[in-house]
């Protein structure tokens, strides 16, 4: 009897269904696999738009990831773009289709579904949201009409301070536009701490870049000259274009409209092996709801990275060899980790920020702030690198990490990432064994670092203060660096001895009071620490020292 062959279709391309497709032939040469997508375009780099749009990336076939000719002569994956998905129908195992250059619609019928629609951009009904001149940047459509409008225009107003809103301020002034950005959190990168974003905030501004922090945007309107653009404290501010970069919402409605599960903030419902509430559907990418890794919650976070690691996951489950064996994957979780670069200083970040652990009332955490070199100090073009390691302090298990730097920044966050996933300490950053040269890090690298911070921390060696309380702390201020950096910047209440004299002038510290310790970024403190423990001082330290208060002030009046 001839095998009958096994039809997989897929609803969307990009990251998620694309690399569904191709892991699903690489593992089934005998299925027959088709890829539905709306759009011109079934894979194309989304991430790489702003930079299409500043010519960083000068020609758009760079864009393309995989063409449907591609598809068809190195997969035989038969690939339908411009051709949207109007019904399943769950019953007969088939989809509506309809080919949108001709109107023509057809049923095709599946063994094995995958959705992979992604999401659209937000464009919040406020007045004035249709005006010609309002963009998104979702497609490579969207790209080439911004561009378009950025050779007539002489400024821009970002509507959102996160991701892509500052990729797009930063290329859209590198093409010589005003660029302002409104923001509704108090900081931009919402994602990082305050006092994280600060240097960013800060950097932004010596770029030229306006921001108007704690506003959001109460409409639009068209004037002569371009468009205006009204914020939450009544302000008005002319420009020539909008960009509207406030995230993107789940295409959830085939599904919806198909009874599968959608979850209580929408996106659909899905298990480890990306499966929906139907047996024979699947879902991946953007429009899935998804464990955060950490601490269990189910979110919703775009991310290409995650999206490619649930194309496979689905693949491998729908190809029933793969369903019986012991290596078959599950979908771990997402960690939120991400970098951005703006004109130069790059932000990471991975797991969860201090802010998310207290809006869920997590008890057992600390974090240790450190600002060492990229890389050995001896070495020419040494650059600072602002760190925030948070961890629980029952295990001293990883839950988060964000870095700001010129240099080095997605490396160390990279390997903190990657310890979260293995379920690591602090112990276990504090043993890392790194790649040591000096021009690429040093003998204690930063990871290394911040691990031993935490861990003496843990172990009682250096208590730590907590710099929310030092406007309400009884405690003596300390400030051991020498006395021209005191001079330069210090607490109003503090009393300054430089280390080198601190043995000799022992007398002058209470004997029964508590003792907050600083100095520029933290080690000498930390020496401080050690000393005066031993000689039965009450003490402890401000992680991060001079360097973190200068940041969480700015972060106060950004």
């Amino acid at each position: 009897m001839k095998e009958t062959r096994r039809r997989i279709l897929i609803v969307g391309g990009v990251a998620g269904g694309a690399s569904c497709a191709a892991r699903a032939r690489r593992l089934c040469e005998r299925c027959e696999i088709v890829v539905f997508d709306r759009g011109p375009y079934v894979s194309f780099a989304n991430c790489g738009l702003p930079y299409y749009v500043g010519d960083v990336i000068t020609e758009e076939q760079k864009l393309l990831v995989a063409t449907p000719q591609l598809f068809k002569e190195r997969f035989n994956i038969q690939v339908c773009v411009e051709t949207e998905v109007l019904r399943i129908d769950r019953a007969a195992q088939n989809i509506e289709v309809r080919n949108i250059r001709t109107g023509e619609i057809r049923t095709e019928s599946y063994d094995a579904l995958v959705l992979s629609p992604g999401a659209r951009a937000i464009r919040p009904p406020l007045p004035g949201i249709d005006l010609p001149g309002i963009h998104v940047i979702r497609t490579i459509p969207d790209s080439r009409r911004i561009k378009k409008a950025v050779e007539k225009a002489e400024s821009a107003v970002v509507v959102g301070g996160g991701f892509i809103g500052l990729e797009m301020a930063e290329n859209l002034a590198r093409k010589g536009l005003t660029v302002s950005i409104v923001e509704m959190a108090p900081q931009v990168m919402p994602p990082l701490d305050p006092e994280m974003a600060s240097p960013l905030a800060a950097h932004l501004r010596e770029n030229k870049i306006k921001l108007y922090l704690g506003e959001s945007v109460a409409g639009f309107a068209k004037t002569d000259g371009g468009l205006t653009v009204m914020t939450s404290d009544d302000r008005k501010l002319e420009t020539d274009l909008v960009i509207l970069a406030i995230g993107v919402h789940p295409e959830t409605q085939l599904a919806t409209e198909a009874g599968l599960e959608i979850g209580k903030r929408g996106g659909i419902q899905v298990d480890g092996f990306m499966r929906t509430s139907d047996p024979h559907i699947w879902a991946v990418g953007d429009v899935v709801r998804v464990k955060d890794f950490i601490c269990g919650e189910e979110k919703l976070i775009p991310l290409a990275g995650p999206a490619n690691r649930q194309g496979r996951i689905a693949a491998d489950d729908i190809i029933a060899s793969r369903k019986t064996t012991a290596a078959s994957p599950r979908f771990r979780g997402v960690q939120g980790t991400a970098v951005c670069d703006i004109f130069g200083l790059t932000m990471a970040t991975t797991g969860l920020s201090e802010k998310t652990l207290r809006l869920m009332a997590h008890a057992n955490f600390e974090k240790v702030y450190l600002h060492p070199g990229n890389h050995a100090a001896y070495f020419p073009g040494a650059r600072p690198i602002h760190m925030k390691v948070i961890f629980d302090t029952v295990k001293g298990r990883l839950l988060g990490a964000q870095a700001v730097g010129e240099e080095g920044v997605a490396r160390r966050i990279d390997v903190i990432a990657m310890a979260m996933q293995m379920h690591a300490t602090v112990f276990d950053l504090e043993e890392a064994e790194l790649c040591y040269a000096p021009q690429f890090g040093a003998a204690k690298d930063p990871v290394n670092l911040a691990g031993m911070v935490a861990s003496n921390h843990l172990r009682g060696d250096l208590p730590l203060a907590d710099w929310d309380k030092l406007s309400n702390t009884d405690a003596l201020i300390l400030d051991v660096r020498s006395n021209a950096e005191f001079e330069q910047g210090h607490l109003d209440e503090a009393k300054n001895i430089p280390l080198e004299q601190l043995r000799s002038r022992l007398t002058e510290l209470p004997p029964k009071r508590e003792i907050w310790l600083m100095c520029g970024v933290g080690q000498r403190a930390y020496y401080a620490t050690r000393l005066l423990l031993q000689n039965d001082f009450q003490v402890k330290n401000l992680s991060g020292g001079w360097q973190t208060f200068c940041a969480l002030e700015a972060a106060k009046t950004t």
